[in-house]
């Protein structure tokens, strides 16, 4: 079977057509046909080969959702017409300390599901069914391709470092990882702070659930936030002021750094020590925590907000994000 997709060719390049035979179905692989893929900032790095680590020609996506179209004999979990969503991770090895207590995505053996093969910017997949996750009745295809990877890369560090209700938190920049978090803490029932440097962004944190907006051009070492948070999340990939930000953390409170920033990043020893604060991070999530993440939204009827273009105009979709054009997540349909 013809696989017909969109590739760089070379890095920063344009994305051209692509036409490549699709891999066979194995015994516990799933066959989807892609309606939707969603546009990640990932997508645009590898595309650039930012990363180092990008083969062309180079086919992006790694937020699919489509329909099961092939079943391999030993699948169990799927059916031919099941609605499914794939995320950054498609293989693991199964058998080491992370893989075997459900954090495959820590796996050294890790298979991406556009590095390692071509990614969702066409029009079929073929994945372990281990990796694929159940979109529920009721949720759009256009909501569910970006919790495959920036609803995950939010909600994983929320549950792995413990965040509870009542909890005072901070979401730094509102964009396409901050718009989601900041509703999930919303629904997990804490005190939200949108922290931003674009002061128009106040009403729309607000919409989303943030009780408190902070200006980074007004109040940029958070003076008035000494010792107040809990549970600072950055999604921001600029580097700031680490230090204010570390300043403004209660004793035992945590700094989770989401965003890929280019320089080290340096916090004072003291408060460290003696608060016994913390800096930390975290990236994408295994099979189980994209279900939950998935669920979670569904139930607490998240709002991903979208824009959808259509496959063949990939470019003009790949420019507007890079030009931060998009509120402010981009979704592809086929």
């Amino acid at each position: 079977m013809k696989v017909h997709a969109y590739a760089a060719n070379e890095a920063k390049g344009q994305l051209s057509k692509l036409e490549y035979d699709l891999k066979d179905v194995g015994s516990n692989d799933i066959e989807i046909k892609i309606s939707h893929c969603g546009i990640c900032h990932s997508d645009i790095h590898l595309v650039d080969n930012a990363l180092g680590i990008t083969k062309y020609p180079f086919v992006p996506g790694h937020e699919i959702v489509g329909t099961v179209t092939k079943v391999g004999a030993s699948a169990k979990r799927f059916k031919v017409g099941d609605r499914v969503g794939v995320g950054w991770q498609s293989g693991s090895c199964g058998v080491c300390e992370f893989c075997s207590v459900g954090d495959e995505n820590l796996c050294a053996k890790m298979e991406s599901t556009c590095v390692t093969q071509y990614g969702g910017y066409g029009d079929s997949f073929v994945v372990n069914e281990h990796f694929a996750i159940a979109i529920p009745e009721g949720m759009s295809s256009e909501q569910a391709a970006p919790l495959m990877c920036g609803g995950v890369t939010v909600y994983q560090p929320l549950r792995y470092y413990g965040i509870k209700p009542n909890m005072r938190t901070a979401v730094v920049g509102i964009g396409g990882l901050g718009h989601i978090a900041i509703q999930f803490l919303a629904a997990m029932g804490c005190e939200v702070t949108a922290i931003s440097s674009s002061d128009n962004k106040a009403k729309e944190a607000a919409a989303l659930g943030a009780s408190h907006f902070i200006s980074l051009s007004k109040e940029p070492k958070l003076d008035k936030h000494t010792n107040y948070f809990d549970f600072i999340m950055s999604t921001a990939s600029v580097d700031l002021d680490w230090n204010a930000f570390f300043q403004a953390l209660k004793p035992k409170g945590q700094l989770c750094l989401i965003g890929l920033n280019s320089k080290e990043i340096t916090v004072p020893a003291a408060p460290l020590v003696f608060g016994q604060r913390t800096v930390c991070g975290s990236w994408i999530g295994s099979p189980s925590m994209i279900r939950e993440t998935v669920e979670f939204a569904h139930r607490n009827k998240i709002n991903v907000m979208t824009e959808q273009m259509k496959m063949d105009t990939v470019n003009a979709a790949i420019k507007k994000v890079r030009a931060n054009e998009v509120r402010y997540r981009a979704v592809l349909t086929n």
